[in-house]
């Protein structure tokens, strides 16, 4: 996989990024955590510029929810229940993971795509929600947008600063992905009790 990763952004820059980050949001088993550290220590090597990695490997994200986004808006609830019922296994998705994300989608709003894109797993599902809940795409894009940034600078700037080391990355994700999951219990578990207090 590493193989393969380099060969794509050694070959084709910024655009392999772009689209490494979009297959990633399609195939959840293609890790951004691989893809933007190694992107950011080719910055290292002079060969690409670190704003214009970090936009590109934004805008593939972005790019590669809006598959997720037009299922979750064009077909019909139903349809993806079953769907999820008979091939939901292979993506350790089940049904009651649309009754989830449709109450988080109904309690907590937009704010849910923007942290969803900092989460790995959720981050490449969270867009099926907003589809389903009919969420307007401007809306949508600009807190996928604004999640995927923030992701895509993270793991980018921590292969940067590692340089050759970049594979330490996984070793810092792991801790930060916890500390992201931990900031939007919190976040639920405040807005929760403002909505009691109401």
């Amino acid at each position: 996989m590493l193989d393969w990763i380099t060969n794509i952004i050694s070959s084709l820059g910024y655009v392999g990024i772009a689209l490494l980050m979009f297959l990633e949001n399609l195939f959840p088993p293609i890790p951004s955590e691989l893809i933007m550290p190694l992107a950011g220590f080719t910055v290292t090597q002079g060969k690409l510029d670190l704003q214009i990695v970090i936009l590109a490997g934004t805008l593939g994200s972005v790019l590669g929810a809006l598959p997720w986004y037009y299922v979750g808006k064009l077909v019909s609830e139903e349809r993806l229940r079953n769907w999820i019922n008979k091939h939901g296994k292979w993506l350790t998705l089940s049904t009651s993971d649309i009754d989830k994300s449709k109450n988080w989608m109904r309690k907590y709003g937009k704010a849910v795509i923007f942290f969803g894109r900092l989460v790995p797993g959720i981050r490449t599902f969270i867009s099926v929600p907003a589809g389903l809940d009919q969420m307007p795409l401007i809306p949508f894009i600009l807190y996928s947008f604004g999640g995927s940034l923030l992701w895509t600078a993270i793991l980018a700037y921590a292969g940067f600063v590692l340089g050759q080391n970049f594979q330490l990355v996984e070793k810092y994700v792991g801790p930060l992905s916890g500390i992201i999951i931990a900031a939007i219990i919190i976040f639920v578990i405040i807005s929760f009790i403002r909505r009691k207090s109401r």
